[in-house]
């Protein structure tokens, strides 16, 4: 069987990246490394997946901001959608697509964090 373990996000701060989204979007470090990628591994709520955050030197960061959000996107679940978008606004993220109804009956918003990368609520 398998699970996913973890997803990868190549950024130029790590530490930086790592740090607003155990404070804004309930991860916890589970391992960050001091070599030279400042490798952060990050469980989500559940304790489920993880994401590494890393700075590679070997490769470039992607342009995040410029990439389209149905490219790439962290997407979660949440209890309260227009009170999580408001906090995270005030936490330095930005709308990239008004809260909206689906075809399909669901809730969501696109946000871009601090560094460009696209959450969805």
């Amino acid at each position: 069987m398998l699970k996913i373990e973890h997803f990868a996000y190549q950024v130029a701060e790590p530490t930086a990246v790592a740090a607003w989204y155990c404070e804004h979007l309930a991860f916890t470090i589970k391992r960050a490394g001091q070599d030279p990628a400042k490798t952060h591994f990050l469980a989500d709520g559940a304790g489920n997946v993880m994401l590494e955050i890393y700075s590679n030197p070997i490769v470039a960061v992607p342009d995040y901001a410029n990439m389209h959000p149905l490219t790439l996107h962290l997407a979660f679940s949440c209890d309260d959608i227009e009170e999580t978008m408001q906090t995270l606004q005030a936490a330095g993220a930005s709308i990239e697509f008004p809260l909206q109804l689906t075809a399909a009956g669901d809730t969501l918003v696109m946000l871009r964090d601090p560094w460009g990368m696209a959450i969805q609520l």
